[in-house]
């Protein structure tokens, strides 16, 4: 498995790969993963870590497209050739930008290739604000079309994803399986909710608004603080509890919070353990998702529907493609409707209760565990099964054989 992050640190991706990796193992099937020098060494079945040298000067990678990433790319290509000299595989699975390094791996040593796709490469170059460069737009959607052409099968985790699967002509070889485990882990958290408010002086009485995630400029955090002042005026007594974010991002949204007048309501926890996000989801009164772009749904979702949190997101398709009116307050995202969802749900407990209540019912009829474990294995058959693939045309195989190598 190659996976060009920082295994394991507490966001998006690196969380689906945890799951990913956890469900395999249950499966029976041995990873021997490839990835970043850096994050949290992970005790999963079947599972051995190999890191990739780590460059000078270079200490930790930031979430998008960058130059960093293009160095440590580069480097993890040497730990892949010596992991493909050293085992005899059955199968290569690869992740983001790595998927164009494992379609012609797996083209070489003459295995079957699933590629796990968590993002469209070319959006991320907006979403991240990287590049408008039409060349390099260009050479994103070049390498997504091997990446997801080349491969005997292709796992999208949302239904935004699928559509462009099969706007691409190859949906007969996608799956989607969502990650309803979201930053889940199995670990308990070490404080319950009580001690969770004490610690960031929250009263318990407090009405209190969580956030948690990373602080990238998609992720809306400053439409949230902006609506945050809104909510004070009214609501002085509430409280805005912001988990994530890296050290610099956290004080510059202090920074902001400060000169929004609102540095007393908004409590930025920086980030935390995985393992303690369940204790501030517990501690809430409601959560929030402020995403301002984007179509990928946020794993945290599938978290928020399981909490019997109510939960206040932006009525974009980054969430309506799970969630609904029913089962979440869904409004535009600006400061304005934002901040009149929050104090809704404040001043009208018995809502928030309903909305839980239905989000909950929704969790638990589609958005379970055992689909998620049994999908992989769908996955999975079809890969080591070249009878249950479709088989890739001449154009988009090249002379790939469809052989498998025992390992």
């Amino acid at each position: 498995m190659l996976a060009p992050e920082p295994f394991f640190e507490p966001r998006g991706t690196p969380f689906s790969e945890y799951h990913r990796i956890k469900a395999l193992g249950e499966l029976g099937h041995r990873i021997d993963l490839v990835t970043y020098p850096f994050g949290l060494d992970v005790d999963l079945p079947n599972l051995r870590i190999f890191r990739s040298m780590r460059p000078p000067f270079v200490r930790k990678v930031r979430i998008g497209p960058s130059f960093t990433k293009l160095a440590l790319d580069g480097l993890m290509l040497l730990t892949v050739a010596r992991r493909a000299m050293a085992e005899r595989y059955d199968a290569i699975h690869s992740h983001e930008e790595m998927g164009l390094v494992g379609v012609w791996l797996a083209r070489w040593l003459r295995i079957p290739h699933l590629y796990d796709m968590h993002s469209s490469l070319p959006q991320q170059l907006s979403n991240f604000k990287y590049s408008k460069s039409g060349l390099l737009r260009k050479i994103f959607v070049w390498a997504e079309g091997q990446m997801v052409r080349k491969s005997q099968v292709v796992i999208t985790i949302c239904q935004e994803l699928q559509h462009t699967v099969i706007d691409m002509g190859v949906g007969e070889r996608s799956l989607l399986i969502e990650n309803v485990m979201g930053g889940d882990v199995d670990d308990p958290p070490t404080r319950s909710p009580q001690e969770v408010r004490a610690a960031w002086g929250v009263a318990p009485d407090a009405p209190l608004a969580l956030y948690t995630g990373t602080f990238e400029a998609y992720q809306g955090v400053e439409m949230l603080i902006e609506a945050a002042a809104i909510v004070a005026r009214r609501r002085p007594d509430a409280r805005v509890l912001v988990v994530g974010g890296e050290a610099p991002q956290v004080e510059a949204a202090k920074s902001k919070a400060q000169a929004a007048g609102v540095s007393a309501a908004m409590i930025f926890t920086g980030q935390q353990p995985a393992r303690e996000i369940p204790g501030f989801v517990q501690a809430a009164d409601l959560l929030v998702s402020p995403r301002i772009r984007g179509t990928n749904t946020p794993l945290k979702i599938y978290s928020y529907l399981r909490s019997g949190k109510p939960i206040v997101a932006t009525d974009l398709l980054t969430h309506t493609q799970v969630l609904t009116p029913a089962i979440a307050k869904l409004v535009p995202p600006l400061p304005g409707p934002f901040a009149q969802a929050v104090l809704d749900l404040i001043e009208h407990p018995e809502d928030g209760a309903r909305l839980a209540a239905a989000a909950r019912a929704v969790a638990d009829d589609k958005y379970g565990r055992e689909s998620y474990v049994r999908r992989t294995a769908q996955a999975y058959a079809r890969l080591m099964d070249p009878g249950a693939r479709p088989a890739l045309s001449e154009r988009a195989s090249g002379n790939a054989g469809g052989k498998r190598v025992e390992g």
